[in-house]
């Protein structure tokens, strides 16, 4: 059964079962944290929990546009560091993680997990105790920043690049050309801000965008000025879920003054543009690719 999962409705804190006690090898761990990872070097793996119910985001390998959250678990008493959240899966036999799982998120008979990875050293609880697991409220809004700013930006990018469709593609929620739908490559998830990678090369020009004389300043000037008029004007922002399960489908809905639009994710969100006082992109562009850099200015 997968891990039942709190975040999306923005979830910090659960009193949970643990299901399993596995070994995570650090080349597995998406941490950055060079102290753990020399850590865990020096052991050669890191513990991993499995639990019934999770408050935590895990990275998903197979698309890591946003990493995971930080917290700690309470252990008999003991508080100890969570350094990681990686996905699990299970077929009923062994519990593969991150980038050695075979399957997609889904897949049937395969049971999809959340992996608390323990700080080296931590005590590890036997199967069966209840553990108390706590999210880093603070870092986990950060990440509600960035992703809600990812996504609105990039429907402020669909809108200052219409004009360069020569061809009829699939529209986003507001009516014009997805080009994030497109194009995009790559999504990575900051505090206060993402990083996107975009694909500018042949197979785009066969679906009809003309990148020709292309100014990355205008088009930023234009995607910053649509920004400003929708933070000014507010908006309402929901994750609707079809299940508390890990992998049951998500849906990000966000009501602009433009319209409503409704994008697959996973993440975490924040449920309006109350405290945001401005988003802004910058872009930079070669002749395969274009990056977008998005800020969040809190109010």
């Amino acid at each position: 059964m997968d891990t039942r999962v709190t975040f999306p409705a923005g979830g910090l804190r659960a009193d949970a079962e643990v299901l399993a006690v596995v070994e995570v090898d650090r080349s597995e761990a998406s941490t950055v944290d060079p102290a753990v990872r020399g850590a865990a070097a020096e052991v050669g793996a890191l513990t991993g929990l499995v639990t019934t119910i999770s408050p935590f985001h895990p990275v998903d390998h197979g698309w890591p546009d946003q990493g995971p959250d930080r917290g700690t678990v309470t252990i008999d008493g003991v508080t100890v560091e969570v350094v990681d959240a990686v996905l699990g899966a299970t077929q009923g036999v062994n519990l593969l993680t991150a980038t050695n799982i075979p399957v997609r998120r889904g897949e049937p008979g395969w049971a999809f997990v959340v992996v608390h990875v323990l700080a080296p050293g931590s005590p590890v609880p036997v199967v069966g105790r209840r553990v108390l697991l706590e999210v880093d409220a603070p870092y986990r809004e950060s990440l509600c920043f960035g992703h809600t700013a990812c996504h609105i930006a990039a429907l402020a990018l669909n809108a200052a690049l219409a004009d360069r469709w020569r061809k009829p593609v699939p529209t986003d929620g507001l009516g014009h050309p997805n080009f994030d739908g497109l194009a995009l490559v790559s999504s990575r998830i900051r505090p206060d801000g993402a990083r996107d990678v975009y694909r500018l090369g042949k197979s785009l020009r066969k679906r009809g965008f003309d990148a020709t004389g292309l100014s990355v300043e205008a088009v930023a000037a234009a995607a910053n000025g649509t920004l400003a008029r929708w933070v000014e004007a507010g908006a309402t922002i929901a994750v609707e879920t079809e299940g508390p399960g890990l992998t049951d489908r998500r849906t990000w809905v966000c009501d602009l003054p433009d319209g409503q639009e409704r994008i697959a994710c996973g993440g975490t969100h924040l449920q309006s543009l109350d405290g945001v006082a401005a988003i802004t992109v910058d872009l930079d562009v070669t002749d395969s690719e274009l990056t977008m850099e998005t800020e969040v200015t809190r109010s």
